[in-house]
């Protein structure tokens, strides 16, 4: 999924001759706390709620008043990969889409990379999900696949994360599957920790819902 693919045809861009008054209406419109300000495909910078509420005058033009605006970007070709870690770094509910040129063209906004991305990791399609702890050296994908599949599974995504308290490795398995139980029994037979299961087919306690969340937790929205 690259940037160009997931522009918005909706959220429009400001330009200087707006005031903040009508950039405020459009952010409340389009539920968003950012908008991007363009003069001739020129990308200026990203003004948010916040600024406006700065102004002395939010009633004149934005071009008559001295902005420090960001000017947060991505490129058409980059992957939502991409997106997702300058949306989450700097909390920002869409980000702006320059061509090769640097011109502008679009945004991607908060609500549709979450949406995308939801799909990239397989979060609406039924299934059980595994979470096993392993070291560094330990982790081979080649090996975690063919455990899943000798137990009659497939991987639909696969997550993977570093304990900030040791070197350890968390792998959040979706499986193709609801009832996880074969595939845990062949990781534990294999010598693999399993840290939590969630399915349909077993009562989901905190622990394992928050073992879930991890999945989407460094977006940071």
């Amino acid at each position: 999924m690259l940037a160009k693919d997931l522009i918005s045809d909706i959220v429009p861009s400001l330009k200087t001759s707006d005031s903040g008054v009508d950039a405020l209406a459009w952010m409340e419109a389009f539920r968003v706390s950012h908008l991007p300000i363009v003069n001739n495909k020129v990308f200026l910078g990203l003004i948010s709620d916040t600024d406006i509420y700065d102004l002395n005058s939010a009633e004149e033009p934005l071009g008559n008043h001295r902005l420090s605006l960001m000017k947060p970007y991505v490129f058409a070709h980059q992957h939502i990969y991409d997106i997702v870690e300058i949306a989450a770094r700097l909390k920002l509910t869409l980000v702006p889409v320059l061509n090769s040129e640097k011109e502008y063209i679009g945004v991607v906004t908060q609500n549709d990379l979450l949406l995308r991305f939801s799909e990239l990791i397989a979060a609406h399609t039924p299934g059980g999900i595994i979470e096993i702890e392993l070291g560094p050296r330990d982790y081979a994908l080649s090996e975690i696949a063919r455990i899943v599949e000798d137990a009659d599974a497939k991987v639909l995504s696969l997550y993977a994360s570093q304990s900030k308290s040791t070197d350890h490795l968390k792998i959040s398995i979706k499986l193709n599957r609801e009832d996880a139980s074969g595939v845990v029994s062949s990781f534990e037979r294999y010598g693999y920790k399993v840290n939590a299961v969630s399915s349909r087919a077993s009562q989901v306690d905190d622990t394992t819902r928050r073992n879930y969340e991890s999945l989407m937790k460094y977006l940071d929205v």
